[in-house]
């Protein structure tokens, strides 16, 4: 049996319904798809369909498929009942290296050698998750963001033995699904996303340990500042911006040294032409043609609606 076209998948199924894993759910069903869902935890069912009825009305905002149906989730007995007629698995269980590697074992036992598995792991790494597997080659990892019934970005990596073929198919079928999937060629701890965030998660705890911020002064600092720019562009196109018209190349040569300045308790690498070089060559390919008042233009409509719309929820005004 082929592989079916990613964007024909009609049945996919769940395993693990904790808050990623029914995050899954409501997002799959929302896109048309028969959800089969699976979690050994006392009364996970009943907790799955009580999620899934308090986020409907979030979804029906967002737009429902023709074909979405909150009766076209069922939940399974077993992992083997849940995965046996799927055409995509994506894994949701706790974040242990253990559990996770049986868990796929299970899975891959008991589905056509050709169905996708995926994990939603924030860290482990698929080429320790496939080991055992008699299909590793199907193996990968679909990481995603919490809400996922919202958030776009989902990292897709694969092991060692992942067939590239398995790569692309995935991010075919995530972007079919209305994700952003992003394509990660190397298998690096933490993968890309929470390597950056926890960059951020660890000044902030240097900063409160030390007395040197609270709480709310840091969550202030990133909420109405930069978190506000990075809805929009990422660090790297805002400080391109920052260049004026010199882009990413002035602003290298204006700001690189305060790179040695004490400003965080990370240490920076040094600022090599080799670095340099790609940092604006890698500004220009994302700007695609876009000049700076271009990219300023669309950064700034772009902040007025997000501004617009916190103000309404700030102010209490949330309809």
């Amino acid at each position: 049996m082929n592989r079916p076209d990613p964007t024909q998948v009609r049945r996919v199924a769940i395993i693990g319904t904790g808050v990623i894993g029914s995050g899954w759910t409501a997002h799959f069903l929302r896109q048309g798809l028969e959800v089969i869902a699976y979690d050994p935890m006392p009364e996970a069912e009943a907790r799955l369909r009580q999620k899934i009825d308090a986020v409907w009305p979030t979804l029906e905002r967002l737009g429902l498929h023709p074909q979405t149906d909150p009766f076209r989730l069922t939940f399974a007995p077993d992992i083997a009942s849940a995965v046996s007629e799927a055409e995509f698995v994506q894994e949701n269980v706790p974040e242990r290296t253990g559990l996770k590697s049986e868990v796929f074992n299970e899975i891959d036992a008991a589905t056509l050698p050709t169905v996708v598995i995926a994990s939603s792991t924030s860290g482990l790494p698929m080429t320790t998750l496939q080991k055992g597997c008699r299909h590793p080659e199907r193996c990968v990892v679909g990481h995603p963001f919490n809400p996922p019934y919202l958030i776009p970005l989902v990292e897709v990596v694969g092991g060692e033995q992942t067939d590239p073929a398995v790569m692309t198919w995935t991010v075919d079928f995530y972007t079919a699904m209305g994700k952003h999937p992003l394509r990660l060629e190397r298998e690096i701890p933490g993968f890309l996303a929470d390597r950056l965030l926890e960059a951020v998660w660890r000044e902030a705890l240097h900063l409160v340990a030390e007395g040197l911020a609270t709480v709310e002064e840091i969550d202030a600092a990133m909420a109405y500042g930069p978190g506000l720019r990075w809805a929009i562009f990422g660090p790297c196109l805002i400080y391109h911006m920052g260049g004026g018209e010199g882009g990413m190349a002035h602003f290298l040569d204006q700001f690189g040294p305060a790179l040695d300045l004490p400003w965080s308790y990370m240490a920076p690498p040094e600022l090599t032409p080799l670095l340099r070089q790609r940092l604006v060559d890698g500004c220009i390919n994302e700007a695609a043609g876009r000049s700076i008042q271009e990219l300023e233009r669309e950064r700034d409509e772009s902040l007025i609606v997000i501004l617009e719309a916190l103000e309404k929820y700030r102010n209490g005004k949330w309809v």
